[in-house]
């Protein structure tokens, strides 16, 4: 067995819950650490050394107690994480130095222990783990380059193992005891052949995932921490956007081989915050779609090494490289001035509102993030941490795509400067949106709200409202989307006239576009009569911004 240290400290773990094959699925914390040192060169075995851990929640499942033979009386007297770390450390540096060597190389007998648990707990605590927690040697693999007939690496077991080489079986009963001294004499045994050529995890083969139920905000390094313990590769990371160019909860996420996706698949339904994450595999053509190729714009942006990139989103359309530089300020320099920045545009050159933003390191990235909603203009701007896949992402689905490509051709350009209220309490009245939309009422249109109703003349839970212009209708829609109205979130989106009309004369508007109307409804209709019948006037008089009934039966009819 090969390394590149002097000496191998082989180790082991057991959480409170599932252990063994299943170590690190049911995210539970680590109670027990056993290690013990190998002398590589004397052949030689130090001290046995078996720590219990206090984890956070007091709380031990019937199966590690069976397993383990803890109790909690026991967990409850001993040192948190942190606390064993640092004795584990000091520990195998005093051990080493004493044996005149100068490094060491984990041990274990599966991944699990140092990938699925060690580095996701340490993760959630902001504990820093000690450098040897990032290279480590698997005895299985070792074994198997060994002994290549025993079966694959993945199958074997301590006991297997041990049988196939005539070694006998290690009589100790306590688990983690059991195991470190099972672990050693397999150690010394293939010390004792003629083959030692071995490194550390291979790095070869690219394979991917689909992770799911991401809190929308989620940046490619809140990605990292979430599988941390396993190796995404380089450029690794694609979030997923909607049709609106927004994230839409979901990543495909590259790792590095085989094995580490495999892992990655066992941290289905973890939780990132209080939020469980679903990870499903997925296939590289997968990723590639979503990443995309690189067009010569986005080679030439993504061309520096080393940078952390910004998304800013909702700017002014005619904000200039200038004046997006001014509102980062001197604390956030951009990489090269204007050509650290990428303005996102439609095929025919207009501006979508989009830019990303290059900055040479976190502090002028975290910086710039400071400014998130933020006034530039008349707009207020919101800053997300990005990517490389997202630049490309981005710029693909915008230049492929018209910009309006589910209304109908018309040769009037509509303007968007309407919203749409979706999801209000049936309940609901007119005061009741004007409270929710607060200090932009007054930019609504006189007689500018309109309550949609069923075909059975009730309240559908949908409104539209109009503004003093496209402007205001785009930041109602920013500032108030997913608002609460009485115990309901609000979706609030921007629209335009048309829109509005034609779900007003009974059509629909949906993902896949416009529906036009039925028929053209008259003015003695079940719905008008319901209108006539159930809003009192009193209820009109109370605002120069609740729309007028009359005002609005005429408009209707007019369409």
């Amino acid at each position: 067995m090969a390394s590149h240290s002097d000496t191998l400290v082989v180790f082991f773990g057991a959480t409170a819950g599932a252990n063994g094959g299943k170590l690190g699925s049911d995210e539970r914390e680590i109670i027990l650490l056993v290690w013990q040192i190998v002398d590589l060169h004397e052949k030689k075995v130090g001290k046995l050394h078996k720590c219990h851990v206090k984890p956070d929640s007091l709380e031990l499942t019937d199966q590690c107690k069976e397993e383990t033979g803890l109790t909690l009386d026991e967990i409850i007297k001993a040192e948190p994480l942190d606390k064993v770390l640092q004795q584990f450390q000091q520990s195998v540096s005093s051990e080493v130095k004493c044996l005149d060597r100068n490094s060491y190389t984990l041990c274990v007998n599966s991944p699990l222990i140092i990938r699925q648990a060690l580095h996701p707990e340490a993760s959630k605590k902001n504990l820093v783990l000690p450098e040897c927690f990032f290279s480590f040697v698997d005895v299985r693999k070792e074994f198997h380059k060994c002994c290549p007939n025993a079966g694959p690496a993945q199958k074997l077991t301590l006991t297997s193992m041990m049988e196939y080489v005539g070694l006998p079986a290690v009589s100790e009963q306590v688990m983690g005891v059991r195991e470190v001294m099972s672990m050693v004499q397999l150690t010394l045994c293939i010390l004792d052949e003629p083959y030692s050529n071995s490194k550390t995890e291979p790095v070869d083969s690219e394979t991917v995932i689909r992770a799911r139920g991401l809190p929308w905000q989620s940046s490619d390094q809140d990605i990292a921490r979430f599988f941390k313990g396993l190796n995404i590769a380089k450029g690794g990371v694609a979030l997923c956007l909607n049709a609106q160019g927004r994230r839409n909860g979901e990543a495909l996420v590259r790792f590095i081989n085989s094995e580490h996706r495999d892992l990655a698949l066992e941290r289905h339904k973890h939780h990132m915050g209080s939020r469980y994450i679903e990870v499903y595999k997925a296939t590289g053509e997968e990723f590639l779609k979503i990443a995309g190729g690189t067009s010569n714009e986005v080679a030439q942006f993504l061309s520096k090494e080393n940078q952390v990139i910004i998304r800013m989103r909702g700017l002014p359309f005619t904000a200039t490289p200038q004046e997006v530089l001014s509102f980062l300020g001197p604390e956030s320099p951009v990489t090269d001035g204007g050509e650290g920045l990428l303005f996102v545009k439609y095929p025919d050159g207009r501006p979508t509102g989009d830019a990303f933003v290059l900055f040479s390191c976190e502090e002028y990235a975290q910086n710039a993030l400071k400014k998130h909603k933020q006034i530039l203009g008349k707009r207020y701007i919101e800053l997300f941490r990005s990517t490389a896949a997202e630049v490309q992402q981005v710029l693909n689905r915008y230049m492929s795509t018209p910009l309006i490509a589910t209304l109908p051709p018309s040769p009037i350009v509509s303007t968007r400067d309407c919203i749409r209220l979706r999801g209000l309490p049936y309940t609901a009245g007119i005061e009741d949106i004007l409270e929710f939309m607060g200090e932009h009422t007054v930019d609504i249109k006189p007689h500018g709200v309109h309550m949609v109703l069923n075909q059975q003349g009730r309240p559908s839970g949908d409104a539209f409202i109009q503004m003093k212009s496209s402007d205001k209708a785009f930041m109602v829609a920013q500032k108030c989307h997913k608002k609460t109205m009485k115990d309901r979130y609000v979706e609030v989106f921007q629209c335009s006239t048309e829109e509005m009309s034609i779900v007003l004369m009974g059509g629909t508007l949906n993902r896949s576009g416009l529906s036009p109307p039925p028929c053209k409804l008259p003015c003695n209709s079940e719905m008008t009569k319901y209108v006539i019948s159930e809003l009192p006037k009193a209820q009109f008089e109370k605002s120069p911004h609740i729309f007028n009934l009359q005002m609005y039966l005429k408009y209707f009819t007019a369409l």
